[in-house]
């Protein structure tokens, strides 16, 4: 069900990132170690936004077709720098199209968004959600997907929410409600911080030399990686990771916030 990375830090080629590693996202595009809920391999497309030096709007580049297919997204890959970047490759959930517009990462010039996962029951299980989304916005949808929805929904609610981890975990917190069993593993960065919630698939928080990254699997063999757990919200910046139960698995009297600090 998909792959995904995101990352903060020094300035440094897509391909540092997304290809050149042992364990890439190219190289988890047909062998993955970690999916699951099914499905063996991430072909049905990929994608990669980026935030440049000094540059609060994001560029995107993505197609529906095998990441290692496109020897102009390699080409273009080591060209390109940045110091914010979130990737993926897709593996498409069953009934769902396959197009470039199906591909994360979803933005709208400030913010990038990936989601690892599906909901369960689409779509008559979160047919709520959409009647919260103006009509305009819903029609403006290049293609019916679930993460297209949750990207869709999680724009509005981002435009007025002061606490962009708040509106990322409430709106995964009110589909868990609705849609029992999905699984909402997903990244969103501002190019500043990532948040993400794990909801069933894996994620890694990993320090670099040159900055911190947040991916579905350690893209390489060092021991620094760690796993974050199940059912949680998390905030990274350079400094580490903070993490907090999602708002649908805390309990009444809150829990402590869990913090990583840049070692």
């Amino acid at each position: 069900m998909c792959r995904h990375l995101g990352y903060l830090g020094d300035p440094v080629t897509l391909s540092h990132l997304v290809l050149e590693p042992p364990h890439s996202l190219a190289v988890q595009s047909y062998a993955p170690k970690d999916m699951r809920g099914g499905g063996k391999v991430n072909v049905d497309g990929f994608g990669a936004g980026w935030f440049g030096a000094g540059s609060a709007e994001a560029r995107r580049y993505r197609r529906a077709v095998p990441i290692w297919q496109d020897a102009g997204f390699a080409e273009l890959a080591r060209a390109t720098t940045a110091g914010g970047v979130l990737a993926a490759v897709r593996n498409a959930t069953a009934g769902m199209p396959i197009a470039d517009a199906a591909c994360a990462p979803f933005t709208d010039g400030r913010w990038l968004f990936s989601l690892n996962g599906y909901v369960a029951g689409w779509p008559d299980t979160v047919a709520g959600l959409a009647v919260q989304v103006p009509l305009r916005d819903l029609l403006g949808m290049q293609v019916s997907t679930d993460a297209v929805l949750l990207w869709t929904v999680l724009r509005q609610r981002l435009a007025t929410a002061a606490d962009p981890a708040a509106a990322l975990g409430g709106l995964v917190a009110e589909v868990l409600a609705a849609a029992p069993g999905s699984r909402l593993t997903t990244l969103l960065t501002d190019g500043r911080r990532l948040y993400a919630t794990t909801v069933t698939h894996s994620l890694w928080f990993g320090h670099r030399t040159t900055g911190v990254v947040i991916a579905s699997e350690p893209y390489d063999d060092d021991p620094a990686w760690e796993p974050i757990p199940d059912g949680q919200l998390v905030v990274a910046d350079r400094g580490g990771l903070r993490r907090q139960p999602l708002p649908a698995t805390a309990d009444s009297t809150g829990s402590e916030s869990h913090v990583h600090q840049r070692r």
